[in-house]
């Protein structure tokens, strides 16, 4: 049953232990409206005197650019996202299950928060590699439409161009931030949702007896502290990907100083009703998905 990796003469990890692909795929397929339009927040310039804002909001952004470019423009950049959120999900959890176990002296070694905590931000390292340029590349392709031109007709046309302009640099570029983000966002994440199930396991009861309800929660609540955690380093990453080159040669600190300069600190918190809005249901489901694979998966080898 899948592959197992083992650490050490005592401790093994499955890859099996991950969300169904069909889970995964759903989740990214629903939410990825609203992260379009959270890019395109993120990413608006800033107004010339006497202008407003292209978009006023979340709700704006969404009637513009359906006005604009149809349902399809929903949906640009989707893609590069699909093909790597079955892998960035298995590596996601594969790297906290290895968190947990190197951290323990044996199986039943019963983990503090702040150890949680840490094996969750050693799963946001491991899932860097492939979200960097997934997300470099969703987001070119996110906002081309808006600023209104159209450089690349789709994901392998744009690794390909940035490849020629810039090297493997180029596709990977936001590595930090990327790294920034989802370091501390994973330890919330992972450490919320151990929390949440905590909470709301009844006394003598054990996690796998909670009710479908109290997973969605506990699963979508975890969302939300993970981007609670994760947007501002999300903001600069999506200004910094889709700036031009050489525009920011200092890196984030230039990103930082040009926001905090011209639209104050709250500018560090663009698109959040959009994030929010899709963190809980999109999470929920990711969890649900998780637990009951894993059901199904000790049902099924009880002793794997």
């Amino acid at each position: 049953m899948g592959l197992t990796v083992r650490v050490d003469s005592n401790t093994q990890i499955h890859l099996t232990q991950i969300p169904h692909r069909d889970t995964v795929d759903h989740s990214r397929a629903e939410r990825h409206p609203l992260d379009t339009i959270k890019v395109r927040l993120q990413t608006q310039p800033k107004p010339k005197p006497g202008e407003s804002l292209l978009y006023a909001g979340t709700i704006d952004c969404c009637k513009k650019t359906l006005a604009k470019e149809g349902v399809k423009g929903l949906y640009r950049g989707m893609a590069a996202p699909i093909i790597g959120v079955t892998p960035m999900f298995a590596v996601c959890f594969f790297g906290f299950g290895l968190g947990k176990k190197l951290q323990q002296r044996t199986p039943d070694d019963i983990l503090t928060y702040p150890q949680l905590f840490a094996a969750g931000m050693l799963s946001g390292v491991f899932t860097t590699a492939i979200m960097a340029p997934g997300e470099r590349i969703k987001c070119l392709l996110q906002i081309q439409a808006a600023s209104g031109e159209v450089k690349y007709a789709g994901p392998m046309d744009c690794v390909k161009q940035l490849y020629r302009e810039f090297g493997i640099r180029g596709i990977y570029k936001g590595t930090a931030l990327t790294l920034m983000r989802d370091v501390p966002a994973s330890g919330m994440y992972f450490t919320s949702y151990e929390w949440l199930k905590n909470l709301l396991t009844p006394a003598g009861k054990s996690h796998s007896e909670l009710s479908i309800p109290s997973v969605l929660f506990a699963g979508g609540m975890a969302g939300i502290f993970n981007w609670a955690v994760a947007i501002p380093a999300d903001v600069l990453k999506s200004r910094f990907q889709t700036a031009p080159e050489g525009k920011y040669p200092n890196g984030f600190r230039d990103v930082l100083r040009e926001l905090i300069r011209e639209e104050g600190v709250g500018s560090l918190y663009k698109g959040f009703n959009a994030v929010m809005l899709r963190a809980f249901p999109a999470n929920a489901a990711c969890f649900l998905g998780f637990e009951l694979a894993m059901k199904f998966l000790n049902w099924l080898a009880p002793d794997l």
